[in-house]
């Protein structure tokens, strides 16, 4: 393991046990009003790819009623729909995401990378093997995240992901956190 991961892998953690901790009261004010507005569990576990391919299973607050398919939310039809009552809400805020601290501490996911594709998404998944995106972990947020989020064709999620593989360092992990804050405060990109 090279220093730059060791150090990365140190500040995940770090970084994951403060929010964690700033973070708790919100976690449980948000997994009680899923519990309330919905039936079913308060977290959705979906198949994610992560390192060198490797499925892992990524957790995240419930958005969508039980009965919904299992595919990217951009193909299914009327994806509003499927939502559960403070689901857009969840979505729109990025509180959903508060339980991938979880994935960040246990080692399969960091706080910056490329999103951590589907498991069924085999041409996300094809093109960033093609491009040697898959041998970093993927990330709670990323380059292509701040750069157009659910917007992008992904070819051009992909050409983002690439660029981060060969930009990496503390100071543009630092840079895209950043910049995912005034986005995530502006409800920039979400189009779900």
């Amino acid at each position: 393991m090279s220093l730059r991961t060791t150090f990365k892998r140190q500040s995940d953690i770090t970084l994951a046990f403060i929010a964690a901790t700033v973070l708790l009261l919100p976690g449980l004010l948000v997994a009680l009003l899923v519990r309330l507005t919905s039936p079913g569990p308060i977290l959705y576990w979906s198949e994610r790819v992560g390192e060198n391919n490797r499925i892992f299973r990524m957790p995240k607050f419930r958005t969508m009623r039980t009965d919904t398919p299992a595919v990217a939310t951009h193909l299914l039809q009327d994806p509003a729909r499927w939502l559960t009552p403070i689901g857009g809400f969840l979505r729109k805020t990025s509180l959903d995401e508060l339980p991938q601290l979880w994935s960040i501490l246990k080692g399969d996911m960091s706080f910056v990378g490329p999103r951590p594709a589907l498991f069924n998404q085999d041409d996300l998944i094809a093109l960033r093997t093609e491009r040697e995106v898959h041998r970093i972990l993927p990330g709670l947020t990323g380059w292509a995240q701040i750069n157009g989020r659910d917007e992008l064709p992904i070819p051009q999620k992909v050409a983002l992901d690439a660029e981060y593989l060969l930009r990496q360092s503390f100071w543009f992990d630092l840079k895209i956190i950043w910049l995912t804050a005034l986005k995530v405060m502006r409800s920039e990109g979400v189009t779900h």
